[in-house]
């Protein structure tokens, strides 16, 4: 008789730093039932299981990236149809943002197509980031490989979250990228904890890797002396012209465990079902949603791909009752540790209807 999974010491709210590739590959492979119910539980016991986080994504630099990623199509490696631009003024940024809040975004990211920031650029994006933060959002920034010191100055300027993926496995990731080595993603990720900032790092699946990767890569991000604020998990959106398009497409399911894996294993932090989402069923993303997945990007494209639009978001979480978060207040230091007890009261009061 099979013996349902339990989490680690019965502990819903377990939080760990020692995962090995063995117990995360072992989680991934769970009956489907048992993998999502532990989800739901180490869910339930940091979040209100029915709201999510609502982040938009602006491309500020776009294009004539120098790295090699096999499945970005802002690389200058890569013949695609994406036409380059300058960095955005500040007052186009500004406009955006307000779009943003209006439509009920919380968190404001910004991208840039660069290998790392010069000087002179990251003092025009500390000014989009003071910008942003004195409109009430949250502010994020991806813009490449930091030195210390200028995640200090992005610190200074109010930023909240640095985004920066590991994208795969260490061992997977020489198949990927060879522009950049996987110590230089921790080194950057190191230098923004270092400056107090939040992280923002995940990965993406369905690049050819297997389940063995998807465990590794998990293990990285749980393992980090702190978890990640925000876990975005990124189907790859395939572009023609870049290295990875035509690559086989990953079983819907394994997005799913993934998911649920990333919420047991890290289940405190926001996991975000970033992109992809755009060729993704509604049933589909109920099923990360019920995973653990609470965050999502909303607008009409990411950086240079599309995005579910938000009246298809609207409706669909209409239909599931999700409604969406509020804005953090300041000084909260445990992403979802203000929602225990609310979402306590909403599970008694389920169970007792």
């Amino acid at each position: 008789m099979h013996q349902a999974f339990a989490p680690a010491s019965s502990q819903h709210d377990a939080i760990r730093h020692d995962w090995t590739a063995d117990e995360a590959e072992a989680l991934l492979g769970l009956p489907f039932n048992d993998l999502v119910f532990a989800a739901q539980t180490a869910h339930r016991g940091h979040f209100d299981p029915n709201r999510i986080q609502l982040s938009t994504l602006l491309s500020i630099k776009t294009g004539g990236c120098p790295e090699d990623c096999g499945y970005c199509s802002q690389s200058a490696q890569h013949e695609t149809e994406l036409t380059r631009e300058r960095l955005l003024p500040l007052d186009e940024v500004l406009d955006a943002a307000r779009r943003a809040r209006a439509a009920g975004a919380t968190r404001f990211c910004m991208g840039a197509a660069w290998r790392n920031p010069t000087d002179k650029n990251l003092d025009t994006v500390l000014a989009m980031v003071e910008g942003v933060k004195a409109l009430g959002l949250e502010t994020c920034v991806t813009l490449g490989m930091l030195t210390g010191g200028q995640a200090q100055r992005l610190k200074d300027a109010g930023l909240d979250y640095y985004n920066h993926n590991l994208d795969t496995s260490p061992e997977f990731y020489g198949r990927v990228i060879s522009t950049r080595t996987y110590q230089d993603r921790l080194d950057t990720l190191e230098h923004v904890r270092a400056a107090g900032l939040k992280t923002c790092s995940g990965g993406i699946l369905g690049m050819g890797e297997g389940r063995r990767d998807r465990a590794a890569m998990l293990c990285q991000l749980a393992n980090l002396p702190a978890h990640p604020e925000s876990v975005p998990i990124n189907l790859l959106v395939q572009v023609e012209g870049t290295r990875l398009f035509g690559t086989e497409q990953l079983d819907p399911f394994e997005l799913v465990r993934t998911v649920a894996a990333a919420r047991v294993m890290m289940p405190a932090s926001w996991v975000r079902l970033s992109a992809g989402r755009d060729d993704m069923t509604d049933e589909l993303q109920a099923l990360c949603f019920l995973a653990g997945a609470n965050s999502v990007f909303y607008g009409e494209r990411l950086l240079t791909t599309p995005n579910a639009g938000a009246e298809r978001d609207l409706a669909l979480f209409a239909r599931l009752g999700i409604r969406f978060e509020e804005a953090e207040p300041p000084g909260r230091e445990e992403p979802g540790a203000c929602h225990r007890h609310e979402a306590a009261e909403a599970g008694a009061a389920a169970v007792g209807r």
